[in-house]
């Protein structure tokens, strides 16, 4: 016997009053609508979840709310079902959508709601019956609908569902199992623009109690333990998490204050490394570029880069070897271009969406009839052909994909998903097809999960008989090859890239980071070359896909940074705004210094000295050592041969340019004037001539001096002599 809905009559007896006030008399259509929008039906339990018994006790609850201002009257609970099992998942979405033609249902049974209805009031409810009550028999989805009416028949609120019922001592439906691999992302946007410098404390706030990535390291602990979950993480996030848990600069307008280390950063970071220890984790490129973006506008190695790049940051961060050989493209699609630039950088599996790698159309026989969807699940493993050989190609099925990244709608929304995920896989299970298949389910790369949801719904996963759990990495081709269309790419998915003109811009920055890295002749493991390539990979991020506005102030931080960077190393005397040397002749050496105030490891830099004449007529280099290498705080002089031809005296001017070794322009270029006195060959002749005289002349002073005092040394005994005697007293 099926026990109907009974209200509680101590609740009830409180609204008497207000509601014989406030209601009377049938509902008008007016009222009806209002009602629709007041009236709020939760289911709040299904219980079991898998009947396997004809005379299995099932138990439909829940509350109905009276969200309006005003009470109803004459309300009708219903339960409605069909003994028909759905014959195919497209039937079940159509009938989620209200479509009700699709699966024809009986009423089941109904309740009279005895009293009013008051506002702000919530009534319990429940109906309880079998299978065998219903006329289930054979394993199968069913409908099964809770509808509250008035009056008048009126529909006012309407939960559908399904119920999975599967006969105990009825064979599986399916043998094997389908294998049905969870992917569960950990990615954000890029916070930090140079290594040292956050643009914003989101990442902060995002690691606060309840808030995204506290859910997301909940999630992860949740379900450390379960089969058949593969985590997808950025490393770049880690990489920010990190640099959060040390001491650390923010820019706050125009000014970058420094801050302590964050300690909860450094734990949150601890616990996420402690929760993935257990399960196969995907590393994406090194701040999740757009890799499509970048392969339409030439920018093909900086995937390489971020591949490499991921490896060195998720084995620092996670203490252990990543996956990169698996991409998942933004969106879940990609054209030949990006998969090409993929497989050179080693990726020999990309995880698709349907739309972009979507079956095959069955072929229309009927002229003028409209092509139907397949009528079974197409197994997610197909074979891709790119310029470095065969991609695996991993389909993410579109509505386990959205049950699994689903967030709070409604007070039921939990119990409601997690029982059409049992019904779809169930569904895909018993669908006519021989072989084994396999499934994916990939929410949104930036979801903000409900971990005790996701919790509960990859361990219903691990228990349904029809399910069997696979990471990624042990999904194989195997006999069920469902024909796909190929890469689908649409104008719109191009139009979702990130755009010309921003990458053009970060293409720029790249070219200046590109002259710091040149000039340290450490080479590519120097810190500069390490710090500007992750930076750029940070905007090149596919986070910023339809707000590339609030990537610029990360891309002129950037800028900044790297032309302070390459300042620091310049031509002494440069920011004055005329330089004079003279040559005292025809030739002569003009000192050009350089002074490099970088400090820390790697700041020793390698440069070239290019000087050029604006008139070479007038004034010739000649050959000299053009190349500095200069320590970090050390000052160094190079000196220029010159030689002035043609006319005498006058001046004319030379430009300084520092240059990398392959010779691009390092720095600002310096001007020179060079001014010469124009002494010329006869001009010396007569010069060294007056010093000749000047030094005769000084000659015959010098002699005649010493003949005088030769003769006043001679008269001196004379004078002695003619002294009287007895006197020298």
């Amino acid at each position: 016997m099926i026990r109907k809905h009974v209200p509680l009559v101590v609740l009830l007896a409180t609204l008497l009053s207000l509601a014989a006030v406030a209601t009377g008399g049938t509902a008008t259509a007016g009222t009806t609508t209002a009602a629709r929008q007041t009236l709020q039906l939760v289911i709040a339990s299904i219980t079991p979840d898998l009947p396997k018994e004809p005379a299995t006790e099932i138990r439909v609850s829940g509350t109905l709310a009276n969200t309006g201002t005003e009470a109803r009257t004459g309300l009708r609970y219903r339960l409605r079902y069909s003994a028909q099992p759905f014959a195919r998942r497209a039937d079940m979405a159509a009938y989620l959508s209200g479509q009700e033609h699709v699966q024809p249902g009986g009423l089941r049974d109904e309740s009279w709601l005895q009293q009013p209805l008051a506002a702000s009031a919530k009534l319990p409810w429940e109906f309880v019956f079998t299978p065998q009550q219903l006329g289930l028999y054979r394993f199968g989805v069913y409908p099964l609908a809770v509808e509250v009416v008035d009056a008048a028949e009126q529909k006012l609120a309407v939960q559908r569902t399904f119920l999975t019922y599967l006969p105990k001592g009825t064979e599986t439906p399916r043998t094997p199992r389908t294998r049905l691999a969870v992917v569960l992302p950990v990615i954000d946007q890029p916070h930090r623009a140079d290594d040292g410098t956050f643009l914003d404390q989101d990442l902060t706030a995002a690691l606060a109690e309840g808030k995204r990535l506290d859910d997301l390291l909940k999630t992860a602990q949740g379900v450390s333990s379960a089969k058949g979950v593969t985590w997808v993480v950025d490393p770049a996030l880690l990489d920010d998490v990190r640099t959060l848990g040390r001491a650390h600069r923010v820019k706050a307008g125009a000014e970058t204050v420094s801050r302590p280390a964050d300690a909860a950063a450094t734990r949150w970071l601890g616990a996420l490394r402690t929760a993935l220890a257990g399960s196969p984790v995907v590393a994406t490129p090194y701040a999740d570029p757009d890799v499509a973006a970048l392969a339409h506008n030439g920018l093909d190695g900086t995937t390489r880069k971020g591949v490499a790049a991921a490896v060195r940051t998720g084995r620092e961060l996670l203490g252990r070897d990543v996956v990169t050989d698996v991409n998942w493209p933004a969106g879940g699609v990609i054209d030949h271009d990006g998969l090409d630039v993929l497989s050179v950088a080693g990726v020999r599996s990309v995880l698709l969406s349907e739309a972009g790698l979507p079956p095959a159309a069955p072929a229309v026989t009927v002229p003028g009839a409209v092509a139907q969807p397949p009528a079974t699940t197409p197994n997610a493993v197909a074979t891709l052909q790119s310029v470095s050989g065969p991609v695996r190609a991993l389909v993410a099925d579109p509505v386990l994909s959205d049950i699994v990244g689903a967030t709070a709608s409604s007070p039921d929304w939990a119990l409601l998903n997690r029982r059409r995920f049992i019904a779809e896989t169930a569904m895909i299970s018993a669908e006519p097809v021989t072989g084994r298949r396999t499934v994916v389910a990939a929410p949104p790369r930036r979801w903000s999960p409900d971990p005790a949801y996701v919790a509960g719904l990859v361990e219903t996963a691990g228990s349904l008989p029809w399910l069997s759990p696979a990471t990624l990495d042990a999904v194989k081709p195997g006999k069920v090859v469902t024909p796909r269309a190929g890469l689908t790419y649409t104008p719109q998915d191009r139009g979702r890239e990130l755009g010309k003109k921003y990458l053009t811009g970060v293409r720029r920055v790249g070219e200046r980071a590109g002259l710091v890295t040149s000039v340290t002749p450490d080479g590519p493991e120097a810190d500069d070359s390490g710090m500007f390539d992750l930076a750029l990979l940070r905007l090149a991020s596919s986070a910023w896909r339809d707000r590339t506005r609030a990537a610029e102030p990360y891309v002129e931080q950037l800028r900044s940074t790297v032309d302070g960077r390459i300042d620091q190393v310049r031509i002494v005397g440069g920011e004055q705004a005329e330089q004079i040397r003279t040559l005292a002749g025809e030739d002569g050496e003009v000192p050009i210094s350089v002074r490099n105030e970088r400090k820390g490891d790697g700041s020793t830099v390698a440069v070239r000295v290019k000087v050029t004449s604006q008139k070479p007529g007038r004034l010739r280099i000649e050959p000299y050592e053009d190349r500095m290498v200069i320590s970090g705080g050390q000052t160094q002089t190079v000196r220029i041969p010159m030689t002035i031809t043609g006319a005498s005296g006058g001046q004319t001017s030379v430009t300084v340019q520092l240059t990398t070794d392959d010779g691009r322009a390092y720095g600002q270029r310096v001007k020179l004037t060079v001014r010469s006195t124009g002494y010329t060959g006869i001009a010396l002749v007569i010069a060294g001539a007056a010093l000749l005289v000047m030094l005769a002349a000084v000659g015959l002073r010098v002699l005649r001096r010493r003949g005088a005092r030769r003769a006043a040394t001679a008269a001196t005994p004379s004078r002695r002599a003619s002294v009287p005697a007895g006197t020298e007293s």
